[in-house]
């Protein structure tokens, strides 16, 4: 499926908004706009908006009504991966009973824009604060999330508040889809690794005209993070992270020989080095993405392959999710995980951005050298629980550490009342 023929621009007053639109009916082709009526600047920030033809969804569920089913895994656990059951529950609601379209019109009620950076078209949903004084945040996501891990914060952080905070915690939010991802363009040549993307990240909040911003992530977003903060660009005066780089080189170097845990570690160190065996030891779908993404084909081709896959991303989220397809929803909901799933499947992109795991040339966990002020969110069900003293040592400058007694891996999406919380506390001596 060719992902570009999903999407028009809307044609909206940005001028307001201090942005510089490409020209008026504009439509993407392979990522690249096409019969524009005016010439388009390098730099130009064009308006976007999402519309699906109706085909698309009515080839989306024949295929999955069509899905040749596997046999039944033979344990009664998920530890052969993602149990039929849940898979067959999830395909008869995607099927019968999802509906793209309300995801599609709460998605265009936001204003998205693309933007060329490095040669690449980047999607982002930039949404300004009405309060004076907001602070600007770039909030990236992960695999096997997208920018829709970030979505039920915009309001909370945008106008506070309406949502029990004040006019002085006010963020204007931006959130870029990361390249291969969403509907960002997808690298049609080697080297968009996470170090490159981060410099895209930086030139797209100095085309955004930010001179004093802060930066967040988790998963992917947490490396792309840190390694902004590694650049030191002028205006990045702080980052958080929900999944911080902090395992020290001689324990990382012990997770991944598969040798004896050091010795010495506190009883916190010890846990979370426990947590990160165990992730590593149930890692193949990083292996075979790091590895082979192109041997991935299937999951190109088969709408419920690709759920599948996307659900066993680590053991405690696919709990949830599974429990959720079984009628006990905690944190996610069928439509939360639905419209992610969707979204990859509708812009063709399983392939694409399973590439960022063959691009990548940076321990996931590991210290990366960041000196400027840092934040740390530790949430119970993430992959692993950062110990304070390896965040110390890590970020010479923590100014924030808290532990959290909910939420996991995709702790924005399942957490957002906490998670606005966390970045209201986290970032108020930097404003």
């Amino acid at each position: 499926m060719n992902s570009s023929k999903y999407f028009s621009f809307a044609i909206l007053l940005v001028l307001s908004l201090g942005l510089t639109a490409c020209g008026t009916n504009t439509i993407v082709v392979n990522g690249k706009p096409q019969g524009t009526s005016q010439p388009t600047a390098t730099n130009a920030i064009r308006p976007f908006q999402v519309s699906i033809p109706e085909a698309e969804l009515t080839e989306l569920r024949k295929r999955i009504n069509e899905t040749k089913w596997p046999d039944r895994e033979t344990v009664l656990d998920q530890s052969q991966g993602t149990q039929l059951e849940t898979m067959q529950e999830l395909a008869r609601y995607w099927a019968n009973d999802y509906d793209w379209r309300k995801f599609e019109a709460k998605l265009n009620t936001y204003p998205q824009f693309i933007t060329n950076i490095d040669g690449l078209d980047i999607h982002f949903i930039h949404v300004r604060s009405k309060h004076k004084g907001a602070l600007p945040i770039i909030l990236t996501h992960g695999w096997p999330g997208s920018f829709i891990e970030m979505m039920k914060i915009i309001d909370p952080l945008t106008n506070p508040t309406a949502y029990g905070g004040k006019a002085s915690d006010a963020f204007d939010v931006v959130i870029p889809s990361m390249p291969g991802y969403g509907f960002s363009e997808k690298p049609t040549t080697t080297g968009w690794g996470p170090d490159r993307i981060a410099r895209a990240w930086i030139e797209l909040m100095k085309r955004l005209g930010y001179t004093k911003y802060v930066a967040q992530g988790g998963d992917w977003g947490a490396i792309i993070t840190d390694l902004m903060a590694v650049q030191k660009p002028e205006g990045l005066i702080g980052i958080h992270s929900n999944m911080p780089g902090t395992v020290p080189a001689d324990v990382e170097k012990a997770l991944q020989s598969g040798g004896p845990m050091p010795s010495g570690l506190t009883a916190d160190e010890k846990r979370a080095y426990e947590q990160l065996d165990f992730f590593f030891k149930h890692l193949g779908y990083g292996d075979m993405m790091g590895r082979r993404p192109q041997t991935l084909t299937g999951l190109a081709d088969s709408p419920v392959g690709l759920a599948a896959f996307m659900l066993d991303h680590d053991a405690k989220s696919l709990a949830m999710i599974s429990k959720a397809f079984a009628g006990k929803q905690e944190g996610l909901s069928r439509d939360d995980v639905l419209d992610n799933i969707t979204l990859y499947w509708l812009t063709n992109t399983a392939i694409s951005s399973a590439r960022l795991y063959w691009e990548n040339k940076y321990p996931f966990f590991g210290v990366k050298g960041v000196s400027i002020p840092t934040a740390v969110s530790v949430f119970p069900d993430e992959l692993y629980e950062a110990p304070k003293s390896w965040a110390e040592q890590a970020y010479p400058k923590l100014f924030y550490y808290n532990v959290l007694d909910k939420g996991g891996h995709f702790a924005a999406w399942e957490q957002p009342v906490l998670f606005t919380n966390e970045l209201r506390a986290a970032f108020k001596s930097l404003r």
